[in-house]
């Protein structure tokens, strides 16, 4: 039996390269309907979310690769396209981020389980990243639940505030292929 099959980490961190994709198509797909609704402020913050899931699954693949395990690319699951207003979006942003960071943190407890102490100081720059992506999705939530039907003080804000870390984040791991 292989390691990649016997290691409940490396079981889940290859499931995460996968759930890091979805949060990226999901999160394009949310850029879209901003997009779509003329709300360029936050179409520009939600393409930008977008490309850091993206490297997030490939920091996850160079990892792997580093460490000389297989590497498989999953398919994607399908994403929500159509929502009722604004915060439809932000609250699954939102909800999908905790989801991320219960994936992340069961990773960081199977590493810490299997005495692996180079995936659990792998797994601690994500851990500290989804503490930065839940707050930032929470405080983008409240904002556009307090503009309520003014979207142009929602855009404004988003335009104004610098939300999250913008995807630049010093620690970061280098990303397959490089960062988008």
């Amino acid at each position: 039996m292989s390691e990649t099959t016997t290691s409940q980490f490396l079981r889940l961190l290859h499931e995460q390269v996968g759930h890091e994709f979805d949060a990226h198509q999901q999160y394009v797909a949310i850029a879209v309907w901003f997009d779509i609704h003329d709300l360029p402020q936050l179409a520009r913050h939600y393409y930008r979310q977008a490309l850091e899931e993206r490297n997030h699954a490939m920091m996850i693949v160079q990892y792997m690769i580093d460490r000389g395990l297989d590497v498989q690319i999953p398919a994607g699951s399908p994403v929500r396209n159509d929502f009722a207003d604004v915060t439809e979006p932000l609250r699954l942003a939102l909800e999908q981020e905790k989801q991320v960071t219960a994936q992340i943190e069961a990773i960081f407890r199977a590493a810490r389980a299997e005495n692996d102490p180079l995936g659990e100081q792998f797994m601690l720059w994500f851990l500290q990243e989804q503490v930065e992506e839940v707050a930032s999705a929470t405080t983008l939530l409240t904002v556009a639940e307090r503009a309520g039907s003014n979207l142009f003080d929602l855009e404004n804000y988003v335009a104004r505030e610098q939300i999250g870390d913008g995807g630049v984040s010093p620690g970061a791991p280098a990303a397959a292929g490089g960062a988008a």
